[in-house]
Formats: structure tokens, sequence, C-alpha cells
């Protein structure tokens, strides 16, 4: 019966670590990378990491388990860290709504909101929970307020990350930003300069110290994955 016990877990448990493991193979083909790494490459180094430490926790945890084999305790405990893996590279898919003809910059600003605020305004600025500034890097869907899909019209950070993340100390004004080009130059991004934190709501913007002012963005660098 134990024996029986122990096969079931082990069969169960396999499945779901080799199903989480294509998964998040694919996953992280999407994954912002960091310098001329990819971030399948560095996600790859993760998982071997991962495989090498549920392997040394399994060889620990086999005497306190004795019913259990050493396999199905590597299986459960692959699964548990796959799903903790996914966790940390999720992404939501943004939605987001934009004036009709805009073309131009889209910033999406760290707020103190309760909810995502995607229907941006005429200077292209929208306002993100921490949460989902904090956990956003895949490409969104974005359409004018008529309906029509922008998706060709956009153009990324650069073309491993698709959002840029303005920088800046903690009462900065924090967004991340693509742009959204003409048909005449798609793919070609066109750096809008024009001071967009200027048109920005002060009251929704999340500040570390509301007892202080808003500082001065520094930069606008790439944006990778918590």
């Amino acid at each position: 019966m134990k024996k029986i016990r122990d096969k079931q877990l082990k069969t169960i448990f396999g499945i779901l670590s080799f199903v989480l493991l294509a998964t998040l193979l694919f996953k992280l083909t999407t994954v912002p990378g960091g310098m001329i790494l990819s971030g399948l490459f560095l996600g790859g180094m993760m998982i071997i990491g991962i495989v090498i430490g549920c392997l040394v926790l399994s060889g620990i945890l086999i005497p306190l388990f004795k019913k259990i084999s050493f396999l199905t305790l590597f299986f459960i405990s692959v699964s548990i860290s796959f799903l903790v893996f996914h966790y940390q590279f999720y992404s939501p898919t943004l939605r987001i709504t934009v004036p009709n003809d805009y073309k131009g910059e889209i910033n999406l600003v760290l707020s103190n909101v309760d909810k995502n605020i995607l229907e941006v305004d005429s200077n292209g600025i929208g306002y993100l929970t921490e949460w989902t500034f904090n956990k956003t890097y895949t490409r969104p869907i974005v359409k004018q307020k008529d309906g029509k899909n922008l998706d060709k019209n956009l153009v990324g950070f650069n073309p491993s990350t698709f959002f840029g993340v303005s920088i800046g100390g903690g009462n900065s004004i924090k967004s991340l930003s693509f742009e959204i080009v003409p048909d005449s130059v798609l793919g070609q991004k066109q750096y809008y300069s024009a001071d967009w934190t200027k048109y920005v709501n002060k009251k929704l913007v999340l500040l570390k110290d509301p007892s202080k002012g808003i500082e001065s963005n520094e930069a606008t660098v790439e944006i990778n994955p918590e």
C-alpha cells in the first residue's frame, strides 16, 4: 500500500514538474534579458540552479520521510520551486486605450491608485498600481477608442525589452514607457522629447515620503522582471 501511494505521488508530481518546466521555458522566451544575455539563457541558468538545489534538499529530507522515495521528494520539491518561479516571472498583459490618432510616447505612472487607469489621456499618460508597475514587462494590447488595434505601431525600449522605466529618487515620477509611431516609420523609435511629467496628476503619484515634494527623474532604462 505504501509503495502504491509513493508511486502515485511520483507519477503526479513527476508529470507536474515536467509540465511546469515546459511552460517556464516558453515563458522565458518573452522575459527581458540583461546586457547581451537573453532572458531564456538567464532563466535557464536559474532553472539548473533550482534542480541542483532540489537534489540537495531531497537528499537532506530523505531520512525524515522514510516512507517516500528520493525521486518522489525530488519531484515534489521541483514542482513547488517551479510554481514559485512561475509567479516570480508572471506579468499581466495590459489592455491600454488611447485617443484616436494618438502618436507619441505612452507613460504609465507608478501611482497610489487602487485600480489601474489604462485609458490614457491626450498626453499619453496612464496610472498603474504599485503591484502592476513592478510585475509588468510583457508587450501590452493597445487600441484606440474607436477599437483600432495599434500593435504594428508600437515601438519598445529596445529589441529585447519592451518597456523603458524612468528612474530617480523615492519621490520622483516613475513610469513604464513605450512609443506609438505613425505608419510611415513603423518599427523606428522616434525619441519623443516632450516633458510629459508636467501633465501628470501629482495627487496620483506614489511617493516614498509624502511629506516631501516630487523629485526630478534621472533617466530611462530597460525594465527587467523582479
